[in-house]
């Protein structure tokens, strides 16, 4: 029997009414969505469930409810005997998806994770003024091919590969004007597409220094446990399990990397996992998934149905 790894997703993969049925269908799903606005003091579920794209999109909004909605499907699994201790072998998770994997393991309490997200929302925002920075996804282009891009767009301005997500998806961010030059220059390479994404600032890149000192001092103010399975890490694109580490990989995160192929890769690979349970909004990982590795299995819950479904296979 092969392993498996729960995966937790992160920005963008937020939408209007996300969590909204499984806050209807499980009262300890409700409960972390009630959590999460006390630890918060907003009313955050409100606009999860019927609020506008444009608050929900505000990054300060958007983590902590991806959190939330991630953090309901583990509580509802848990209620049904599966937790991660004995039905996974390892937690991962994409960008802020990481302190929900961090938390589902058992390393931060689901307020602190909230309040830790919050934080970091608000301090990637303040990082740089809105309009200077940009990200922009490069698909079709090997990954060697965009750090060449990057490295030529920059001429003294930031360009750096913001996210590795797959094969022949790269995400790069920086100044705007070099992000724009590089967008030109994949084209030119010969990608199929290079499109500006539609977000606040350029996450995951050195302009994002700021926030990262911001989330040392805020991590540092923070209870932590090691996680009950190892956490394959975004920086490294391997295991981790000493809460000094965790501690400085996600200060090391906010404007490093995100090497999701690779961690795939090393999951699927070194961690003989044979199954992705992506857990929360979307199914942007599993999407992923497929085009890293074709043989493993990848599942997306964020439904009732997709919950039972699963449980029931499992129980079979």
């Amino acid at each position: 029997m092969g392993k498996t790894a729960f995966t937790f997703p992160g920005q963008g993969s937020q939408a209007i009414g996300m969590g909204q049925e499984l806050a209807k269908s499980y009262k300890v799903a409700k409960q972390v969505f009630e959590q999460v606005d006390e630890a918060l003091n907003q009313n955050l579920s409100k606009i999860m469930f019927e609020g506008n794209d444009d608050e929900l999109r505000l990054t300060e909004n958007a983590q902590p409810a991806l959190l939330a909605v991630s953090m309901a499907v583990i509580r509802v699994l848990e209620e049904k005997g599966i937790g991660i201790e004995n039905n996974a072998s390892f937690v991962a998770g994409h960008s802020l998806g990481e302190y929900s994997a961090l938390c589902a393991a058992g390393t931060f309490s689901l307020s602190d994770a909230a309040r830790l997200l919050q934080t970091r929302g608000q301090a990637m925002q303040q990082a740089v003024p809105v309009g200077q920075g940009a990200m922009a996804a490069i698909l079709g282009l090997e990954f060697d091919d965009v750090i060449e891009v990057a490295k030529q767009a920059g001429q003294g301005a930031v360009c750096e590969i913001a996210n590795d997500n797959a094969n022949g998806q790269v995400v790069i961010s920086g100044n705007k004007e070099a992000i724009e030059r590089a967008i030109e220059l994949a084209k030119a390479k010969g990608a199929k597409r290079a499109l500006s994404l539609p977000v606040s600032a350029p996450f995951h890149c050195s302009l994002m220094c700021p926030a990262a000192e911001k989330m040392e001092e805020a991590l540092a103010l923070v209870n932590m446990q090691s996680p009950i399975v190892p956490l394959v890490c975004n920086v490294l694109a391997k295991p981790i399990s000493e809460p000094s580490e965790i501690r400085k990989r996600l200060v090391e995160q906010v404007s490093g990397m995100v090497r999701w192929r690779e961690s795939v890769e090393w999951l699927t690979n070194e961690g003989e996992v044979t199954q992705l349970v992506e857990l929360g909004a979307g199914k942007v990982l599993s999407g992923l998934a497929k085009r890293i590795n074709r043989e493993v299995k990848s599942v997306s819950l964020n439904t009732p149905e997709q919950i039972e479904a699963f449980v029931l296979e499992l129980k079979s």
